[in-house]
């Protein structure tokens, strides 16, 4: 059969194309011979970081100074939203009314709902006092340490309340606040530090014994990767810290011994989560071995208890009550009679299926005599030494597009401006915003007072028109972040991202993502009206939080953010 030309012609073209591919892909394969799939990896994500960059108008803005004064710095209280933002999740209706603020583990829904459903349960059983007055209870769930702020702030103070454990009362009655103490235990729970199975089976190899003693020391030593949360706002980060303190120097918290050997452990910690589901995020996804939690949590959870060992530690977290200022008779007759009603067989045996009252036998290490002028100072030390030799380097992302014109833009400036104050004068901070284009509105510098009046100008110097190209605008600061980390090597790089979450030019999270994981520069969102999900998406890829910003709390959600990330 004789060949036409057209098909010789076709034969030969499938011939050199085949020819090309084979010296190519020789090419790439010789390339890549003798390096590990991490360094082709990384030099892949560089290659595409610099390709996309290329792509990307970026503009150098003019920094203009503004005036940082203690006019900037609100009040507690000022910093603290309206009450409402946390709602009574039980309304009692009675003649003498007791409201309590109550930690979230026993005031929230299904298994997280013992208190409220034991104050239902009160509500309709008609009780009097002596008087002949009709008598309920009201619960608010809040977090411990965010309930705290309301009472020493005089922004909202309740009848009674119940944090997890009694640090918190501790630093009332330090801060002047009139508590007494109605009783040491409602229900009981601890708090304790979760390993992985794996990692549990090798500590008691090596050490014998899982405790706080031996799991400070491998984390110390960088043996396992360890996550703990908040201490301004978490009861069990609190505890956590006291007690990696104690362990350091059982004689005193706050001695150099104890600071020091703080440190150590502290630079191999990861991160200080914002949140739980924060710290959880990262143990699914294996960046953490160990992290804390209360028991009630662990039981309720098949997944947490399948994959991880419980080692209960520090003070117990027996759920106190306390009364909170002067009330009259009848309230006082009222809360006790609720009491009373928190500890019946058949209150207690609700509670035993909400997974409390395990571990009861569990007697904490620590002195009953931690005063709460200590626990604060042991805040204030945190908040000062948490990244001690390892320094912060941020970049503040600011969406101005057309979206963000008017209250998202004004929340957003009033927010950044207001919340400065947390951020560690020892840690590095630059500014970018963004649209159609990129501008540099501040490089990265230390946040001393000149680069703090620098920040408060390109803050209040934003306008909203435009575009969105969010994703240029990460690759952007993921650029000056590296940049930065040739200065100054043994820094934690961090992105923050404020915006609507909506994006409609540039380049997209599907082609960045892969370069923002490699980089693995966490990336926290703070949604302005915004679609949450979008964000969501971004701060997933290397464990950070989301923020709703559209509420009236966001200046305490980035004061607590700060005070655990900056």
């Amino acid at each position: 059969m004789r060949m036409t030309r057209g098909a010789k012609i076709a034969i030969f073209a499938g011939i050199a194309v085949v020819v090309f591919l084979g010296v190519f892909l020789g090419i790439t394969l010789t390339k890549d011979m003798g390096k590990s799939e991490d360094q082709i990896t990384n030099e892949r994500a560089e290659q595409s970081l610099s390709d996309f960059l290329g792509d990307i108008k970026v503009t150098q803005g003019t920094p203009k100074k503004a005036a940082v004064s203690d006019d900037d710095i609100l009040s507690e209280a000022d910093e603290l939203p309206d009450i409402e933002t946390y709602p009574l999740s039980v309304t009692g209706m009675g003649d003498v009314n007791i409201e309590i603020f109550s930690s979230p583990e026993k005031a929230g829904q299904g298994t997280d709902g013992w208190l409220n459903d034991v104050a239902e349960r009160f509500n309709s059983e008609g009780y009097k006092t002596s008087t002949g007055k009709t008598v309920s209870v009201s619960v608010r769930s809040i977090s411990s340490g965010t309930a705290i702020d309301y009472i020493r702030s005089g922004k909202y103070v309740p009848d009674a309340l119940s944090p997890s454990n009694s640090f918190w009362g501790s630093m009332l009655t330090s801060a002047g606040i009139k508590l007494q103490l109605i009783e040491n235990k409602l229900v009981g729970n601890t708090a304790g530090i979760l390993l992985s199975r794996a990692k549990y089976d090798e500590m008691i190899g090596k050490y014998g014994s899982v405790n706080m003693k031996t799991v400070t020391e491998a984390t110390a030593k960088g043996e396992f990767a360890m996550g703990y949360t908040n201490p301004f706002v978490s009861s069990t980060g609190l505890n956590f810290l006291i007690n990696t303190l104690y362990t350091y120097d059982p004689t005193n918290i706050l001695s150099e011994k104890a600071a020091n050997g703080f440190r150590t452990f502290q630079e191999n910690v990861p991160f200080v989560s914002y949140n739980t589901l924060q710290m959880r995020k990262a143990a699914d996804k294996g960046s953490l071995d160990a992290m804390v939690m209360e028991y009630q949590q662990y039981e309720n959870d098949p997944t947490l208890k399948g994959s991880y060992v419980f080692t209960p530690f520090g003070i117990r977290h027996d759920n106190p009550l306390y009364s909170v200022g002067e009330l009259s008779k009848d309230k006082q007759e009222a809360l006790r009679a609720f009491a009373d009603y928190c500890l019946t067989p058949e209150s207690q045996s609700a509670a035993a299926a909400c997974g409390f009252n395990e571990n009861e036998k569990y007697v904490s290490e620590l002195p009953d005599d931690i005063s709460g002028e200590k626990l604060i100072s042991a805040q204030r030390f945190y908040k000062e030494n948490k990244n001690t030799g390892k320094p912060i380097v941020a970049v503040f992302v600011a969406d101005v597009s057309g979206s963000m014109r008017g209250e998202p833009l004004n929340s957003l400036k009033d927010s950044l401006i207001n919340s400065m104050q947390y951020i560690n004068k020892t840690n590095y901070v630059g500014m970018i915003s963004y649209s159609n284009n990129v501008t540099v509105e501040l490089p990265i510098a230390q946040f001393d007072i000149n680069q703090q009046a620098l920040f408060k100008g390109a803050v209040q110097g934003l306008s909203a028109d435009g575009a969105t190209a969010t994703y240029d605008a990460i690759l952007v600061a993921i650029d000056m972040l590296n940049k930065a980390k040739e200065l100054y090597p043994d820094a934690k790089p961090m992105i923050f991202l404020l915006s609507d979450g909506e994006q409609n030019l540039g380049h997209s999270l599907n082609e960045i993502e892969s370069i923002v994981r490699v980089y693995e520069m966490p990336v926290y969102t703070i949604g302005y009206n915004a679609n949450l999900d979008a964000l969501k998406m971004i701060s997933d890829i290397n464990e950070a939080a989301t923020i709703n910003a559209s509420s009236d709390n966001i200046i305490s959600q980035l004061k607590n953010l700060f005070n655990s990330e900056m």
